[in-house]
């Protein structure tokens, strides 16, 4: 007896006839509204959107997606979200996802080959309609080409080589040239490099930037100094303790993103160098951090929110959920020249 004044008493499923009815709209209106789906008056739109918030309505996902041939789930896989340039990439993939109704299945790897190979492989065999890859190794494992050969991938900030996908990026190569020139019109003749990982095309493209404005200030690239880093704060102060060890020191470190830079400003204040009177910095990336250091970090800006949300638009294109690609799929850099960098000779 208690069970059936149970069943009773307890409310109905609001459905989407009543929210149509108290909206006073059509049903075709309502799942439009839920759907995202043909033009609704803004006015319209906010009406029903109220209405579904104050009956407590909440649609059925997994048979919308069945009778719309919806995608429900999308996998991302990524290095880690310490980085905040990571993290940023990550936020931009959720907000298009979200807004699009589709399901976020992260999978973090550490920049483990291993990692990446085996969540390429769990993917595989996982009922998602696509993957946004983003490599912290560099390595296109065999799982991962079979990935893409059996789905749509895109690839955002790393490109994998023999593995055709869709690529979002950023103008890495352009906008470590002009940091580069920047130092160098500032007076610094003796340069050490701390470069990202050299499997990656971010750290390959940045390499080949500051080469570049090397060579046209008249300069040999390859007398340069270079400490191979992995995008860790550990390895800037690593490279660090090894760069400035020696005499002479180089007058300025360009550090291929700001986490190292921020491992480099640690070794300085640990050895009792001053930046930018003892040496100049720069970094990449220009995460939230790099303003707020002592001294601002020089280094270049990037859309990692916007490239995010780009991949994830641009894979949702592919599947059929949304009818235009993103409008840009290439993100220019720009230089923030702020006080770590002085002219040499300072201290």
């Amino acid at each position: 007896m208690s069970g059936r004044a149970s069943a009773q008493s307890r409310p109905a499923r609001v459905t989407i006839r009543d929210v149509a009815r108290v909206a006073g709209v059509s049903i075709g209106t309502v799942s439009a509204v839920i759907n995202r789906a043909g033009l609704v008056a803004p006015e319209t739109l906010r009406h029903v959107q109220r209405c579904i918030a104050e009956l407590g309505f909440e649609p059925n996902d997994a048979a919308r997606s069945l009778k719309h041939g919806r995608v429900s789930s999308i996998g991302f896989i990524a290095p880690d979200l310490g980085n905040p340039f990571f993290a940023a990439i990550a936020e931009g993939v959720h907000q298009a996802l979200f807004e699009a109704d589709v399901l976020l299945v992260l999978c973090l790897t550490w920049a483990d080959a291993e990692r990446e190979a085996y969540y390429a492989k769990v993917l595989r065999g996982q009922r998602l309609s696509g993957v946004i890859y983003l490599s912290g190794s560099g390595f296109p494992s065999p799982a991962l080409q079979q990935l893409a050969q059996r789905g749509p991938v895109v690839f955002v900030d790393e490109r994998l080589p023999g593995i055709e996908a869709p690529f979002v990026q950023a103008a890495n190569r352009t906008g470590a040239r002009a940091l580069a020139r920047h130092v160098l019109e500032m007076g610094h003749r003796d340069l050490a490099i701390v470069g990202g990982p050299p499997r990656l095309s971010t750290g390959e493209q940045r390499l080949a930037g500051y080469r570049e404005a090397i060579a046209g200030a008249g300069l040999d690239p390859d007398a340069v100094r270079m400490v191979a880093g992995d995008y860790t704060e550990a390895s800037g102060h690593a490279a660090a303790r090894a760069l400035l060890a020696g005499r002479p020191r180089p007058t300025a470190i360009l550090c291929a993103n700001d986490l190292m830079a921020m491992g480099v400003i640690r070794h300085c204040r640990e050895a009792g160098l001053r930046i930018p009177e003892d040496v100049s910095l720069t970094g990449f990336d220009d995460i939230p951090s790099a303003e707020g250091l002592d001294p601002p970090l020089t280094t270049v800006a990037q859309p990692a929110r916007a490239m995010g949300r780009a991949a994830a638009q641009l894979l949702l294109h592919r599947i059929g959920v949304l009818a235009e690609p993103p409008g840009e799929t290439e993100f220019p850099t720009v230089p923030r020249l702020r006080r770590s960098v002085a002219p040499p000779g300072r201290g």
